[in-house]
């Protein structure tokens, strides 16, 4: 069984948070880290902060859509507090 991924990545160099969804988790992160996702292609550090595992692409798909609203971004900040900018 094909196991879907919904995930969020923290950046604190530029204090960003970024949420996804894949099917490579590990292989994703080296996407965003390497420039090939458009979003994320400026920044490199991201490193990732949560994730769930869901067995179907739409289960996955509509929690990604959640963490992208108002409420979900609540909820993250609620469970893993506010994203820090790192000051070098």
């Amino acid at each position: 069984m094909t196991k879907h991924y919904v995930y969020i990545l923290k950046n604190e160099k530029v204090g960003r948070r970024y949420k996804g969804m894949t099917q490579d988790l590990d292989g994703r992160l080296k996407e965003h880290n390497r420039g090939k996702t458009k979003s994320t292609k400026e920044e490199k550090g991201w490193e990732i902060e949560y994730f769930e595992i869901f067995n179907t692409r739409e289960k996955a798909r509509a929690r990604e859509k959640y963490f992208k609203t108002a409420a979900g971004r609540r909820w993250i900040k609620k469970k893993l507090g506010p994203i820090v900018q790192r000051i070098e």
